[in-house]
């Protein structure tokens, strides 16, 4: 039998004691990290890479502290095992730096921003791991464009208040109206200060609307001849040899229907009026490279493409945090679960598979060719501290669905006590990647940045 439900005032309270055992100000560490070598902590999932793409993951991470620090999940993780948390647990997204949020548009016409990366998704975790990635990323991203460490650092302060406060507003609404909270692009722009950024985001709207997002230049390109396939374009992009070894190939027909069975009626009705018609191998991202992603040309009968990206699905790095935390199940279908979870609107083709030779599972999604832009390019104007402060309220609305507003709102508190620590913490933990990163470079010979 299930226990009354608390009030919210009561929850807020329950919230706010919790703050006798973990003080806000604790969270301001990190502990001393250098016992530990992060770059074989990196070498760990090396074994279980495509061999000839290990090279290219490690090549993205030498460029600058924060391309490390996006390929550098699991060391981050490591590191947060020993540090203070709050005890509220949420559905965390477990790789929550500034590049892993975007822009959507939906079916509606809508244009979200989001939250848009899962690999490491993973239930049960305290809603202040992901914070602290958040806060990281800000203050390495500032450094990284010779931004004072004064400015760093109020940038990450301001980051965490931008989620505190409005996981406060989110405390005081119902669960239905919680659950059904959108980071809206359009109305997010009178929120913004900055005129470049308000003229950028605006521009991505109105392209939204007329499918001209900014291109993604790893996109698959179609060639015509007997057949129409897709184009190879090597490293990222290329054609499995169908008989080599079970690291190098796919089984292809039998992944799409075991991907099919687990699809409800209505999308199983929608993509059956399409007919696969080629594969590729594709490398994606900076910590994913290596790991087994495939893109899939799905034809109409009239000849209009689809393509389907099939990812492997690693167990959540967040299992380095310890205390029980895990997953036993299928680990594509925690992605999709956790994604469904976190995200306003889903995308209607999520799904999992497996391939049976070689044991690998994955999730399938959508392969779409419009991206945001690149952080770079936002930092470069100005307009890094308006991004960041939409990340941080985009994060707080994806937590607030799992766990409970009114108890993390009431240990946040409305002073600026939990900004402040967690604003220390990005700060030292950029010093920490910054040598992390040296350490990388001077590992594998790379020239540094």
């Amino acid at each position: 039998m299930m226990e009354p439900l608390k009030p919210r005032a009561e929850r807020m309270k329950l919230g706010k004691a919790l703050r006798k055992r973990v003080t806000r100000e604790s969270h301001a560490g990190p502990k001393d990290l250098r016992t530990r070598n992060a770059v074989a902590i990196l070498a760990e999932s090396d074994a279980d890479r495509v061999p000839e793409l290990v090279p290219e993951r490690y090549k993205r991470m030498t460029a600058n502290p924060f391309a490390f620090l996006r390929g550098a999940a699991a060391v981050m993780a490591s590191d947060l095992a020993d540090q203070p948390m709050a005890g509220i647990p949420v559905q965390a997204g477990g790789d929550s730096h500034l590049m892993n949020f975007g822009a959507f548009a939906t079916p509606e016409d809508n244009i979200f921003f989001d939250v848009n990366d899962f690999d490491e998704t993973l239930p049960g975790v305290d809603f202040t791991v992901d914070l602290k990635r958040l806060a990281a990323s800000v203050a390495v991203a500032a450094l990284g464009v010779d931004s004072s460490k004064k400015r760093a650092r109020a940038l990450a302060a301001s980051t965490v208040a931008a989620y505190r406060e409005h996981m406060l507003a989110l405390a005081h609404l119902s669960p239905l109206e919680v659950w059904h909270g959108r980071i809206d692009l359009e109305s997010e722009l009178k929120n913004i200060q900055t005129r470049s950024l308000r003229r950028k985001l605006a521009t991505i709207i109105a392209k939204a609307r007329g499918d001209g997002l900014e291109k993604d230049d790893n996109f698959p390109n179609l060639v015509s001849g007997n057949e129409t396939r897709i184009a190879d374009k090597k490293p990222t992009i290329f054609h499995l040899d169908a008989h080599g070894d079970v690291k190098h190939r796919i089984d292809a027909e039998r992944v799409f229907a075991l991907y099919r069975q687990g699809l409800s009626p209505d999308r199983l009705a929608l993509v059956q009026r399409y007919e696969m018609k080629d594969i590729v191998f594709k490398a994606v991202g900076v910590g994913s490279v290596g790991t087994f992603c495939c893109a899939g040309l799905f034809m109409s009968g009239d000849g209009e493409p689809m393509f389907l990206q099939v990812k492997q699905a690693w167990r959540s790095v967040l299992e380095r945090l310890g205390g029980g935390i895990g997953y036993a199940g299928h680990q594509g279908q925690r992605v999709v679960e956790g994604q469904r979870m976190m995200q306003a609107a889903n995308d209607i083709f999520l799904g999992w598979t497996q391939d049976e030779d070689s044991g690998r599972q994955f999730y399938v999604r959508a392969l779409k060719n419009r991206r945001l832009g690149g952080v770079s390019d936002i930092a470069e104007t100005e307009a890094l501290g308006d991004y960041a402060a939409l990340c941080g309220r985009t994060l707080a609305r994806a937590h607030a669905r799992s766990g409970d507003p009114a108890m993390i709102s009431g240990y946040l508190g409305k002073s600026a006590a939990m900004d402040d620590a967690l604003a220390s913490f990005a700060m030292a933990y950029a010093d920490q990647t910054a040598a992390d990163h040296a350490a990388l470079v001077k590992a594998k010979g790379a020239p540094a940045a």
